[in-house]
C-alpha cells in the first residue's frame, strides 16, 4: 500500500455507487475492471481488489434514473495501481476488449488515464511516480496536465497479460462536483483535518493528508451552487473516509459539531455531508 495511505493519514478506502442497471455495470467491473465479487445481494454487489476489502460497492435504488447532467456529487474516482507496468497491462487490456477512454495525462505526480463505467461515473485509473520526484512550491505540490505517452506505458507492460486488477489496488483518491469551493474547503480543511495542497484558479481544490498530492479533489466544473442528485438516480451514494484511530475520529466529529455540520448515526456506522450534501462515511 502507499504510504500515503496508511496510518497516521486520513483518505478514502470505499465507494457506493447507484446505477440503473445493477447486472450491466457489475459486468463491466468485473470484465473490463477486473474487480471481484466479495458479496452479491439482488440489488447490492459488493466488490474487491483483494478479496477481503470492499472496495467499489454497486447498488439499484428502487426507480432508479440515470444520471442527471451539472450536478453536485462524483466527478471520478481513482483507483491507485501498484506499478507502470500494470498501468500498461490496463491499457493493453481495454485496447483488446475495444473499451473507450475518455483520456490520459501525464500530471508531473501520476500518470492516469480516464473512463466511465455504464452509468457515466467518471473512473481514473493511475499509478503514482516516486514522491522524491514531485515538485513542491512551500506547502504545495505542483500538478500539471501533459500528454500521456501511452506507447511508453504499454511498451513497458512487455508481454504481460491483464488477468484482474492487482490486489494490492486501492482507491488513491476521489474528485467531487461541490457547489462552493469556500464552503467546500471550510468543511474539509477545517472540519475534516485534509491540508490544502493545490488550488487551481477559482474552479478546484486538491486536500490531502501527510503530503499526498490529493487524497480528495473539489470542482465547481458543473456551475456554482450546483443542485444534488435525487436519491433514486444514478451517481454516487456515499463514499468512507478512513480514520487511524477511534480516538482521531471522535476529535474529527467534536470538530464537525462544533463547526455546524451535521454527525447522523446509524446503528455503528457515522456518517456526515459536506455542504453539498456528499454523504461521507467515518470508518475506523
Amino acid at each position: 500500500m502507499s504510504k500515503f495511505h496508511e496510518k497516521p493519514n486520513i483518505f478514502v478506502n470505499h465507494i457506493v455507487l447507484k446505477v440503473v442497471d445493477v447486472k450491466r455495470t457489475v459486468e463491466f467491473y468485473t470484465e473490463i475492471m477486473g474487480l471481484k465479487i466479495l458479496d452479491r445481494r439482488e440489488k447490492e454487489v459488493i466488490l474487491t481488489a483483494d478479496g477481503v476489502n470492499p472496495i467499489v460497492t454497486i447498488v439499484e435504488p428502487d426507480n432508479a434514473i440515470p444520471k442527471l447532467p451539472r450536478r453536485t456529487g462524483i466527478y471520478h474516482f481513482a483507483l491507485l495501481l501498484p506499478s507502470r507496468f500494470h498501468l500498461g497491462l490496463f491499457l493493453k487490456h481495454l485496447r483488446e476488449k475495444s473499451y473507450p477512454i475518455i483520456g490520459g495525462a501525464h500530471h508531473g505526480v501520476s500518470e492516469a488515464i480516464y473512463l466511465e463505467d455504464p452509468d457515466g461515473n467518471g473512473i481514473e485509473v493511475y499509478r503514482d511516480i516516486d514522491s522524491e520526484e514531485w515538485k513542491r512550491k512551500e506547502n504545495q505540490v505542483e500538478m500539471v496536465t501533459d500528454p500521456l505517452d501511452y506507447d511508453s506505458i504499454i511498451l513497458d507492460a512487455g508481454e504481460g497479460k491483464w488477468d484482474k486488477i492487482p490486489k494490492e489496488t486501492i482507491i488513491g483518491h476521489i474528485h467531487l462536483h461541490v457547489g462552493d469551493l469556500d464552503e467546500a474547503k471550510k468543511f474539509y480543511c477545517d472540519g475534516l483535518g485534509f491540508d490544502l495542497v493545490m488550488k487551481l484558479a477559482n474552479s478546484a481544490l486538491f486536500i490531502s493528508s501527510g503530503g499526498y498530492h490529493h487524497h480528495i479533489g473539489l470542482n465547481i466544473w458543473n456551475g456554482k451552487n450546483s443542485l444534488a442528485l435525487p436519491d433514486n438516480a444514478a451517481g454516487m451514494k456515499y463514499y468512507s473516509i478512513i480514520f487511524p484511530g477511534i480516538d482521531v475520529r471522535e476529535n474529527t466529529i467534536n470538530n464537525l459539531r462544533n463547526l455546524g455540520y451535521d454527525v447522523i448515526r446509524e446503528d455503528n456506522n457515522i456518517f456526515t455531508k459536506d455542504p453539498s450534501t456528499n454523504l461521507i462515511k467515518l470508518v475506523v
